[in-house]
């Protein structure tokens, strides 16, 4: 996979991918992550990249010419499966949102920044637009490092255990159940009797009965959601 961001202060990504797991699956070959400083494409002698919006109001906005110039260079050079505007009005970022992205070959990612974006880089090149939740950052490459981070993971050979990331939270649209490791007994809260019985059967039958109420009592919007869909397929088998 190979994932470009274009960003205004690319030293946050570039901070972020130089780390853990996602500078292992560089190392190995698995993605190539390249970072491009909006900056680089700017306006003028000064580098321009921003201006005051029309019709008035605070803040800046960042300038189409130079998202087009990177954008047209990249797409010259090969073709792209997505183009992401990170952006408050796209759809939330979730598990099967990553999935679906981590099947990519090319993916470009663009990051926000002060007030926003002209709205024409959107419709002129965004394939999608993504949120990863309904607050405000400072900086969109703060959006890219979660993106990039949740699908990075899911790829082949990133992870240590490959059955690691299909156990994840969210993957069958419920929390993953809690767990437990060394020692046994921790200022009087023991690990559960069925974990150390060494019964497979009975450690999956507790795990998915932990998911289940732990998602409901935690997460009560996520278990309605699953009772939904589960209700919708047995409709369907029908």
């Amino acid at each position: 996979m190979r994932i470009d961001v274009v960003a205004v202060i690319p030293q946050i990504v570039n901070c972020f991918i130089d780390y853990s797991i996602i500078k292992r699956a560089r190392d190995k070959g698995i993605v190539s992550i390249f970072v491009h400083d909006l900056r680089d494409y700017g306006i003028g002698k000064y580098r321009q990249i921003d201006d005051l919006p029309y019709g008035g109001g605070a803040g800046m906005v960042l300038r189409p010419e130079p998202y087009a110039k990177i954008i047209d260079q990249l797409t010259a050079e090969r073709k792209y499966d997505e183009i992401i505007m990170l952006s408050p009005a796209g759809q939330l970022f979730d598990q099967k949102l990553a999935n679906q992205l981590s099947m990519k070959k090319n993916i470009i990612i663009l990051c926000g920044h002060y007030k926003g974006v002209d709205e024409r880089v959107t419709q002129l090149f965004a394939t999608k637009e993504i949120s990863i939740g309904d607050y405000v950052l400072t900086a969109g490459e703060l959006a890219a490092a979660v993106v990039i981070d949740a699908v990075v993971r899911l790829l082949p050979g990133v992870l240590g255990d490959e059955l690691s990331a299909l156990t994840d939270s969210f993957q069958d649209g419920l929390l993953a159940p809690s767990v437990y490791t060394r020692p046994p007994e921790f200022r009087g809260l023991k690990v559960p009797d069925v974990l150390r019985s060494g019964n497979h059967a009975k450690i999956a039958e507790w795990q998915w009965e932990q998911a289940l109420e732990r998602t409901k009592q935690r997460r009560p919007d996520l278990y309605q959601k699953f009772l939904e869909k589960a209700r919708g397929k047995k409709e369907d088998s029908q």
